[in-house]
């Protein structure tokens, strides 16, 4: 479902002498790990990351021998102490402290699933979850990662991008059909994400997993400025359309309000490529 992300640099910055070839591949070998691909074989991540197996070995015991890597027979998976880079960073932002409670409560009144997730690259990332009920087949947790095309936290963000960073966007967006109502016609994802830009809330059913709907609003910084999405996902029925719009998006946006005003200036970064 998820590829790993490709972090595209300037060509003249990577021909510079300032460019740490290694370190990017380095951080290119262990984004080849996914929730699809929790272990890999030098063959594997040599194939995922287009790098040459001599290179995939080298960097590979390197990163067993600081621990962030473990072998697993003839293969490898990720250790604990990677959560350590990415917690870092949600951990820096406070927002356990600042908007957890309201985004528990905002579960608690729903009784669906809430959650809140940052764009990064063709990927959202969830920087917090609140579960109630389990919808989907894969669990989701902080740091997960899910296409932002397909979802509705993805489209609210999308449609913040400026017109110009949007076509980028779409330019590098490789769609799969996750199920049969999955939006992969990217003229038709483009007119979507504009009509989410002027009603200002995301719906998707069924696009990322058969039986799952989501809804989402844009969380914003004191500046007006997306920052954020915040979502509800639920079971899809034949009323849940309506029930997302009568019912949870009133309660998302009251929510998206408060969180919004808990959140002190430039505590995370405006939406962007």
């Amino acid at each position: 479902m998820t590829r790993p992300r490709k972090t595209v640099s300037p060509p003249a910055f990577e021909q510079s002498r300032d460019y740490v070839q290694s370190l990017a591949r380095g951080l290119a070998v262990l984004a080849a790990f996914d929730v699809d691909h929790p272990t890999l074989g030098l063959a594997g991540i040599a194939s995922r990351t287009g790098l040459s197996r001599a290179a995939v070995r080298r960097l590979m015991l390197t990163l067993a021998h600081l621990g962030y890597v473990r072998a697993v027979g003839r293969e490898y998976a990720l250790s604990p102490r990677v959560l350590e880079l990415g917690f870092g960073c949600l951990g820096s932002l406070k927002l356990n402290d600042l908007a957890q409670p309201l985004i528990e409560q905002l579960a608690q009144r729903l009784n669906h699933s809430c959650s809140m997730a940052v764009l990064d690259g063709q990927s959202i990332v969830y920087v917090l979850r609140v579960p109630v009920r389990r919808v989907m087949t894969v669990a989701l947790g902080v740091g997960a990662r899910l296409p932002a095309y397909a979802t509705s936290m993805g489209r609210v963000l999308l449609a913040s991008l400026p017109p110009a960073s949007l076509e980028a966007w779409l330019a590098d967006c490789q769609p799969l059909r996750n199920t049969p109502h999955t939006v992969t016609d990217l003229r038709r994802l483009r007119r979507i994400v504009r009509d989410v830009g002027t009603q200002g809330y995301a719906y998707v059913e069924q696009e990322l997993e058969l039986g799952l709907c989501s809804i989402a609003v844009p969380v914003r910084d004191r500046d007006g400025r997306v920052v954020a999405a915040l979502n509800a996902s639920m079971p899809y029925h034949p009323d849940a359309a309506q029930h997302a719009l009568r019912d949870v998006l009133p309660e998302l946006r009251a929510a998206s309000a408060a969180v919004e005003r808990c959140l002190p200036s430039n505590i995370l970064e405006p939406v962007s490529l």
